[in-house]
């Protein structure tokens, strides 16, 4: 087969790398802009402050729950590039694993102390913590491209 730029062996890896972008850049982007952007704005224009507090906590939990639906799609992807040992040695996996480790903190305070809200706030920021710190971890495909 001809080494042309239509045609590489590790054609998987640039799937993944784009599952990976993508993923990242719905829950990730999805977190930060509801509680920087789109709250903020809701108070602005005028809504009563406890319907946006109702607002954001409805959306927040819609987002942690998709964040950490991506956040296990991005695992899977990690693993399929580097092996299963990638989430516990790379920190792209450790990122991922406190993610979701953050995901199920603030669902577990959600369903089962919805009181206290500091702390399902303290997760939340944590996990948009954690996401930024992952934007800032190359792709698991670019990695291997990049060595090339």
């Amino acid at each position: 087969m001809s080494k042309s730029n239509t045609f590489s062996r590790h054609s998987g890896f640039a799937a993944g790398s784009i599952i990976w972008q993508l993923t990242q850049v719905f829950w990730v982007g999805g977190l930060w802009m509801l509680h920087f952007g789109l709250l903020p704005a809701l108070g602005k224009i005028g809504l009563a402050p406890l319907l946006v507090e109702d607002i954001g906590s409805l959306i927040a939990s819609v987002l942690v729950g998709f964040a950490a639906f991506c956040a296990g799609i991005q695992a899977l992807v990690l693993m399929q590039a580097y092996g299963v040992t990638s989430l516990w040695r790379d920190m792209r996996g450790q990122l991922l694993l406190l993610a979701l480790l953050m995901c199920a903190g603030y669902m577990a305070l959600r369903l089962g102390l919805p009181d206290l809200l500091r702390w399902q706030l303290f997760c939340y920021l944590v996990l948009g913590l954690t996401g930024l710190l992952l934007v800032l971890q190359p792709a698991p495909g670019r990695a291997r491209q990049a060595r090339r």
